[in-house]
């Protein structure tokens, strides 16, 4: 299935696609069926019995790994140390701010974006720009639904995120916090607004059936698929529609080795290392990796390519 969505004619109202059985994983089928997310005391409708054509049937990686190995430096610079530091983190309460190129600026509370989005699951491939990789089941809604809430307007071309900048909640964000090392806080990502409207664009509440744990971004974080996983922004507290290409937090800080697109590409290395194959990562034992071969946009070709066709991918990184 090829998506029509392209940066020349973009369709920001295609419709919604239909949806194919879920394939059981982990026994988790009769959950996902009967149970709800249960978030500050606010019912969360179920995710659902059926599963989008767009997850894949890869074997999962463990929900340990998953929540305890991550690269989120408002944390911490380790894998382990977001979790560990995360581990008393209160999302709630929690608003986001829709701004911008946009007919009705708006500034929701969390629970508001859950009762006015329509749950999904999604089980997606993440591919980290270090050369290693997940499968992991999210539970969100399609970012497009939130984004319409707020009306954008046709100069409205690009979509910037902001990160929650809080020093007292986010300890990373500190001053020397880091060492050495540091970022210009907030952290700020941006996507194309056709890249924003894709269907396989989501903003993630949950995983493995349940809320969002610090360490993985919550309350809301972004996960588009075939990018890499810096561009799936954690903790998000505002989105602005600007006219002119946004500057990321990575290209800005190293714009020799981190462009604005970051689509997954076996055949551009990073400066300092090749990025043609990637350790897929299963569970922490000893023999829960495996190298594989990267696929070009992460194995999401068929559905994204479209809107690149007119660009050099290695030049436009």
């Amino acid at each position: 299935m090829l998506i029509k969505n392209t940066k020349n004619h973009p369709n920001y109202n295609c419709p919604e696609t239909e949806v194919m059985s879920e394939q059981a994983y982990l026994n988790r089928r009769s959950f996902l069926k009967a149970s709800s997310l249960a978030i500050a005391g606010a019912s969360v409708s179920s995710y659902a019995e059926k599963a989008s054509q767009y997850s894949t049937d890869e074997k999962l990686t463990s929900e340990y790994t998953v929540t305890h190995y991550n690269n989120f430096y408002e944390f911490a610079l380790g894998k382990e140390g977001p979790a560990k530091l995360a581990e008393n983190f209160q999302p709630l309460p929690w608003q986001v701010a829709i701004e911008g190129e946009v007919e009705k600026p708006i500034v929701l509370n969390f629970e508001d974006i859950l009762k006015a989005t329509t749950g999904l699951e999604r089980i997606y491939r993440l591919r980290c720009v270090e050369a290693w990789s997940m499968v992991i089941p999210w539970q969100g809604f399609e970012l497009r639904e939130l984004l319409k809430l707020a009306r954008p307007t046709s100069k409205a071309k690009y979509v910037m995120f902001e990160t929650l900048y809080d020093p007292k909640r986010f300890p990373g964000q500190k001053r020397g916090a880091l060492g050495f090392f540091s970022l210009d806080w907030p952290y700020v990502e941006g996507l194309r607004m056709d890249e924003a409207m894709h269907p396989l664009t989501i903003l993630a509440t949950g995983v493995f059936g349940k809320s969002l744990p610090g360490q993985n971004g919550a309350p809301l974080r972004l996960v588009v698929p075939w990018k890499y996983g810096f561009k799936s922004i954690k903790s998000i507290a505002k989105i602005k529609l600007v006219e002119n290409q946004p500057i990321n937090t990575w290209q800005k800080s190293a714009p020799n080795e981190y462009g604005f697109y970051a689509n997954v590409n076996p055949k551009v290395s990073h400066p300092r290392w090749s990025q043609a194959r990637e350790r897929r990562i299963y569970d922490e034992s000893l023999f829960g990796t495996k190298r594989i071969d990267t696929q070009m946009f992460n194995g999401y070709g068929d559905l994204v390519a479209d809107m690149y066709r007119d660009m050099d991918l290695t030049r436009q990184f």
